[in-house]
């Protein structure tokens, strides 16, 4: 009964730490691989449990390899865009200007239920009142309502409505994203001037640019991000 004890301490430590090293996520925040690895672990744990007959070691040698196999995915995916759309996969926009898009419905095998249910728990429960609904890579939902759907709305007050777009990321860790460039129907040329504008010369010293869905673009550069992560640029277009 005390081994019993003493082997249960040591895998319930074990897979703690783990899920430390792995992040502080919600299962449904979980990409998929992490998912897998997160019950790989709590398996191989609860067999030395379950059977003394089997070495504490044949238990705490698995959870250590999955979860080097896990940093290094991550690591991977820091360094790659094509290793994270391999692993995680993309977003896939389901309803766009206020209509299902049936095709990635169907590619993602995401039923109208599904989507419904989602929208609801996020308080619209027609479709026409969504902008765009974003199936994003850990299964959540993501909404952009239509302006006049909004809690306090712009045209109750009169204001002239915009339409809005999708926020889409321009340049990553000192990268740009030329398919995300592509989309916005916007060149290297013109990305170089907006970055003149705000007095940045090189793109590697930029952590993070995003076009927002007010169409501005958000810049956040690495001393920026280092010193101060909550400092930001916004240059008007």
């Amino acid at each position: 009964m005390f081994i019993v004890l003493i082997r249960t301490i040591i895998l319930f430590a074990m897979v703690i730490i783990s899920m430390r090293i792995m992040g502080k996520r919600q299962i449904g925040q979980l990409q998929p691989y992490e998912l897998v690895i997160a019950i790989m672990i709590s398996e191989l744990a609860s067999l030395p449990m379950q059977d003394t007959r089997i070495p504490l070691i044949h238990g705490i040698i698995p959870i250590v390899t999955l979860l080097v196999i896990q940093i290094a995915i991550s690591v991977l995916e820091l360094k790659s865009d094509k290793a994270r759309t391999f692993f995680d996969g993309k977003p896939s926009i389901v309803i766009k200007n206020g209509k299902l898009v049936l095709s990635e419905l169907k590619n993602q095998v995401f039923t109208v239920n599904d989507l419904m249910e989602e929208l609801r728990m996020k308080g619209y429960f027609n479709i026409d009142d969504v902008e765009y609904a974003i199936l994003e890579t850990n299964g959540q939902v993501s909404v952009i309502p239509k302006d006049n759907n909004q809690p306090v709305t712009k045209s109750d007050m009169n204001i002239q409505i915009n339409a809005k777009t999708l926020p889409v990321i321009i340049i990553s860790q000192g990268k740009i994203c030329w398919e995300n460039l592509k989309i916005i129907n916007k060149t290297e040329k013109w990305l170089m001037n907006q970055l003149e504008s705000a007095n940045i010369k090189n793109i590697k010293d930029i952590f993070l640019a995003i076009m927002t869905t007010e169409g501005k673009l958000f810049i956040q550069d690495y001393s920026d991000y280092e010193k101060n992560p909550n400092k930001k640029q916004e240059v008007e277009l």
